[in-house]
């Protein structure tokens, strides 16, 4: 029987690009890409979305990872 994690895998988008950021929020990794479509923010593997900046880009997951925290 398949986990959770390995079905979310499968259907998630695989990060594609360059990584720009790789950072720990508590326990919460942060990954950023440098794609063609511009920045994307990744939070534990799930994509966020995309932004123009990196620092968008970052500012938007350290939020996002304040709001999961509650």
């Amino acid at each position: 029987m398949k986990t959770f994690n390995q079905i979310r895998e499968l259907t998630g988008r695989k990060p594609k690009g360059q990584i720009v950021l790789n950072k720990k929020v508590g326990r919460i990794q942060i990954m950023i890409y440098k794609e063609s479509i511009g920045f994307v923010a990744y939070i534990d593997g799930d994509r966020l979305d995309v932004y123009k900046s990196k620092a968008e880009a970052q500012k938007a997951a350290e939020a996002m990872v304040k709001v999961l925290k509650k």
